[in-house]
């Protein structure tokens, strides 16, 4: 009998050898738990801040920076003054146009009254002597009728004192007339035509001078503004930028394959390096019409409007932008590297006793972590996410595992 012994012994032995070295073998899995989270379906991009409603202040003629009433960063109203440009130059020409509507005014004045004080003086008095002298002739010629009736004077001294009271007529009217045509309606013409001339001179040379008066075009933050005293500036130049930046608009770029994700009036978050921790909410506002190059991408242009009530969000930075398409408050999830693809089929191996079984399941929406599961799956599942021991270990349906669970 104890023959029989030595063999049976030897091959439990065997046995028992095999089953630990084949145990030991099976790699190590690391396996991750399915269960009810809130998973936010997101796009995460970059973008550039700008102003939703701005303007530029620009010089609209050629100076030298005299004076600077304004800072970068300060709120102005529509049409404060920003800077003054050197008019010395147009304010002397102002002085000029002034000078000549004046001119031009009393000259008009002057024809309006008839003309000159001093002509209409002296012809007054001669019309004045003159019908003075015509009463005396007429007087005269009356007492020479009446002594021709008495037959006392001659009929030729009668005639004397009748051409005498013709010429004394005639000499007041030419002085009336005189008088009547000293000022003519075209001298009027003539001299409200100078005065309009003057005074359109006049209104240009204040225009030149309002000129160097740059002001601000509407009512907001001064975002940009760089000059200094002594710049020279050219008609155009711009002198700064001023917007409403209690909301700023985000340029955001999606990427072409994720355009498909995002829609009008979803929220959208916005963080700055420049200022970590800190976060900035708006929603979309419209979508591209075209995708474009940037750099190595292809995009499409999302506008966003995002709140900026401290004025944090500088114009002109960039900043990351992320677009939430869609949130699942109760998903079943998993971590996204359980999710697997065999033969266009998603699918995940569940652990089933210390064996994988390869389970095809239904996948949701996702963030930048985990997927949704809709079907396949129960709460409570452990899928196999990675492979801990031996690294190289290809994953197989049926394979046993020495599972690792979180």
């Amino acid at each position: 009998m104890r023959k029989y012994w030595i063999p049976l012994v030897l091959l439990a032995v065997i046995g028992l050898w095999w089953g630990l070295d084949h145990r030991g073998s099976a790699p190590v899995i690391h396996f991750s738990t399915a269960r009810l989270m809130r998973i936010e379906s997101s796009v995460s991009t970059n973008g550039k801040v700008e102003p939703v409603d701005w303007a530029a202040a620009r010089a609209e003629t050629a100076g030298v920076v005299r004076t600077i009433d304004v800072h970068r960063g300060q709120y102005v109203h529509a049409g404060q003054t920003l800077i003054l440009l050197d008019t010395t130059a147009a304010q002397s020409d102002l002085a000029g146009a002034l000078a000549r509507q004046q001119e031009a005014q009393a000259e008009t004045q002057t024809l309006n009254q008839g003309g000159k004080a001093s002509q209409l003086a002296n012809l007054d008095d001669s019309i004045r002597t003159a019908q003075t002298a015509l009463q005396i002739a007429k007087r005269n010629y009356e007492a020479m009728q009446r002594l021709e009736s008495q037959q006392a004077a001659t009929k030729l001294q009668v005639q004397d004192a009748k051409d005498a009271v013709d010429r004394a007529k005639l000499q007041l009217m030419g002085l009336e007339d005189q008088r009547r045509t000293l000022v003519t309606s075209s001298d009027k013409s003539v001299a409200q035509a100078r005065l309009h001339d003057a005074q359109a001179e006049v209104a240009l040379a204040q225009h030149r001078v309002g000129l160097g008066n740059i002001r601000a075009p509407i009512s907001g933050t001064l975002y940009q503004f760089d000059l200094k005293l002594g710049a020279y500036l050219q008609p155009g130049d711009i002198v700064g930028l001023i917007g409403d930046l209690d909301q700023v608009k985000v340029t955001v770029y999606v990427d072409e394959p994720d355009l498909g994700r995002v829609g009008i009036g979803m929220p959208v978050s916005i963080t700055w390096d420049a200022r970590p921790g800190q976060k900035w909410f708006g929603h979309v506002e419209k979508l591209p019409t075209e995708v474009t190059a940037l750099g190595t991408r292809t995009v499409g242009e999302v506008t966003t409007v995002v709140d900026n009530p401290n004025h944090d969000l500088i114009p002109g930075v960039t900043v990351n932008a992320t677009i939430i398409s869609k949130v699942v408050p109760d998903a079943l999830a998993i971590p996204k590297a359980a999710l697997r693809v065999i033969q266009g089929v998603n699918g995940v191996y569940k652990l089933s006793g210390d064996r994988l079984q390869w389970t095809p399941v239904k996948a949701g929406v996702s963030d930048i972590n985990n997927v949704q599961i809709v079907e396949g799956l129960q709460p409570g599942d452990k899928v196999a996410d990675r492979v801990i021991e031996p690294s190289d270990a290809e994953i197989q349906n049926g394979m046993r595992v020495r599972p690792v669970i979180d």
